[in-house]
């Protein structure tokens, strides 16, 4: 496959720009309410040795995280490589319309899910309405309403399929993953169902096999059951469909 420098140039000039905007993004997003406290068990507090068990860590203020001073660099770097790989897999056609703004964006969400364990609603269906709309567009341009029906049937049907997965298993993935899970279906649908395949299954392949490893060497049990975030996992496997969905599929389906 010939790789068009100039869609490479612009998803790294453009995402690389538009990264050092994640800072900005970041302190924008409102602080969440905080949670009711619950009233205190008197049965809990009976007994020697009980008492009040460790309090879980605050969530650090979406100011304090855009103030780290690396992170400009960070998020400019990361942007540029993934809009980099965006734009040699696709090429300078108009699905880049969408998805070279999705990059930044991503990447702040990234950020906030490792840092909080929390993807913002008020940014996550903003982003959603944005790359729908970002997507017709770029149907209508290039004659192709196929692929806008496409993602729209992409982003249900992975929606679903992760709101099946939170209600069967709450604990198991938090809710702001199954709103980012409509815009990854609609932006790998977009471009194909090996695109949605291998970078729905990528992502949950990126999210397990690390714990198992660090499991397995430390033969601990426990480590799998340690929560961790999966929005950044979700977006890693969506540009690894980007990337490699057709040439894997490909594959697979040939031999």
């Amino acid at each position: 496959m010939s790789v068009d420098p100039a869609a490479v140039a612009l998803g790294v000039v453009g995402c690389g720009a538009a990264g050092l905007l994640v800072p900005a993004l970041i302190r924008r997003v409102p602080e969440p309410e905080p949670e009711p406290l619950a009233e205190p068990d008197p049965a809990a507090d009976a007994g020697p040795g009980s008492g009040p068990g460790p309090e879980p860590d605050p969530k650090p203020p979406y100011a304090a995280i855009a103030a780290e001073p690396r992170l400009p660099l960070l998020a400019a770097g990361t942007s540029a490589v993934a809009g980099g790989l965006v734009g040699a897999s696709v090429g300078l056609a108009w699905p880049l319309l969408f998805l070279l703004p999705l990059v930044p964006v991503g990447v702040a969400l990234a950020v906030i899910d490792l840092r909080t364990r929390l993807l913002p609603t008020v940014v996550v269906w903003p982003l959603f309405g944005a790359v729908v709309l970002l997507g017709t567009v770029s149907a209508l341009l290039s004659h192709d309403p196929a692929a806008l029906v496409r993602g729209l049937l992409g982003a249900v049907g992975v929606f679903a399929f992760f709101y099946v997965l939170w209600w069967v298993y709450p604990a198991g993935m938090g809710f702001g993953d199954v709103r980012l899970s409509a815009v990854v279906g609609f932006a790998l649908a977009y471009l194909g169902w090996p695109e949605l395949l291998i970078g729905v299954y990528g992502g949950f392949l990126a999210f397990s096999v690390p714990g198992l490893v660090v499991a397995l060497l430390r033969w601990d049990r426990r480590v799998l059951k340690v929560a961790y975030p999966f929005g950044p996992f979700l977006l890693g496997g969506a540009l690894a469909g980007v990337v490699l969905g057709g040439t894997l599929w490909s594959h697979l389906v040939t031999g």
